[in-house]
């Protein structure tokens, strides 16, 4: 392989593709209509309906890939493989054959890492390793890392990548893992590792997601009460799915100046702008006001692990990767509003 990748890599192993932004980058990748990508998937929340929704693809046998020539990957074609990024041999074989690998699999969010630390280690950290290995192994030279602003912690924001992190969840500390282990597969071995680190991702397409925006919609179809934590004025920085494809697919296919350094490095993916909760919540009820739809809310207790602030300066992923978010949220929300609404009953989540 050259020394940097082309500016479009023919292969893509994305694992965890079946789930929200998995989806919404395959679907992308399917309209250039040259390029394949393979799906690693342990299907726990993402399904093959969900693939199915916006591509065709096949389905193939772990076993099977480990005999294949690379060189038999089919242009143009998209396939899962169910699997595990917790086992090593899942993620040797799929990474058999691709160009970049984007590593989104990942127990996600911090109430789950609260309620479970060991297993958001095994699935965040050794989940990490055991791909950035098989990138090793495989020849793989380009890693894109879906990481968080969860490493930094509890700072007076704007967060940027300057910042000494200090994860107050053990979700955090996982992502600071990954994004050191990132940095070593670069400094050592030269895998091309960049860390994003994604700010509250919503939009069409996240039925299945339990964060904010999308549970809220769901739960207001449903009748259901929305409670928000604490007292509501805690601050996120909310960026929009297609935005945040096109952060992934410039990370994917950057070829920097000899003078840039990209990579083992985080980066900020946000919109550089905080919103409370409440102000969120009180956009979605007026919004959802106008499809018939009521939306009650109360106020629990706050979350453990929860940080106050939390919004970033993406200036770096401005200047290297040529990236800016270019949805405000007011258009966004009205977008995902509009999706829940064309399908329906909105679905639970897994």
């Amino acid at each position: 392989m050259k020394d940097t990748l082309d500016q479009r890599p023919q292969h893509w192993l994305i694992t965890g593709g079946c789930g929200f932004i998995g989806t919404s980058l395959v679907h992308a990748l399917v309209g250039w209509g040259d390029v394949s990508a393979r799906i690693l998937d342990n299907l726990s929340v993402g399904t093959r309906e969900d693939l199915g929704r916006v591509c065709t693809f096949r389905e193939s046998d772990p076993a099977g890939l480990s005999t294949r020539n690379p060189a038999s990957i089919e242009p143009s074609t998209v396939e899962l493989m169910p699997g595990d990024i917790r086992n090593p041999q899942d993620c040797l074989a799929a990474a058999k054959g691709v160009d970049v690998i984007v590593h989104l699999a990942a127990n996600t969010g911090v109430a789950p890492s609260v309620e479970d630390p060991c297993g958001d280690m095994k699935a965040n950290v050794a989940g990490t390793l055991n791909m950035l290995e098989a990138a090793r192994h495989q020849g793989v030279r380009r890693f894109v890392f879906a990481s968080s602003g969860a490493p930094v912690g509890e700072v007076e924001p704007p967060i940027h990548e300057n910042l000494a992190p200090h994860p107050v969840s053990p979700y955090g500390a996982s992502k600071l893992a990954g994004e050191g282990y990132c940095s070593a597969y670069f400094r050592t071995f030269g895998i091309e590792t960049i860390a994003l680190r994604f700010g509250n991702v919503y939009g069409p397409g996240s039925s299945h997601k339990s964060s904010l925006v999308a549970k809220f919609i769901r739960q207001a179809f449903e009748g259901e009460t929305c409670e928000v934590y604490g007292d509501g004025n805690q601050t996120r920085d909310f960026v929009f799915i297609q935005d945040l494809v096109d952060a992934l697919i410039k990370a994917a296919r950057l070829a920097p100046p000899p003078n840039a350094l990209p990579w083992g490095l985080p980066f900020q993916i946000a919109t550089s702008r905080e919103h409370t909760v409440n102000e969120v919540a009180e956009r979605l009820k007026q919004r959802l006001k106008s499809h018939g739809v009521s939306m009650k809310i109360v106020h629990g207790e706050p979350r453990l692990g929860d940080v106050r602030r939390n919004f970033s300066d993406t200036t770096r992923a401005r200047k290297v990767l040529g990236w800016r978010a270019t949805t405000d949220l007011a258009a966004g929300l009205d977008a995902t509003i509009d999706w829940f609404t064309s399908r329906g009953r909105p679905s639970q989540p897994h």
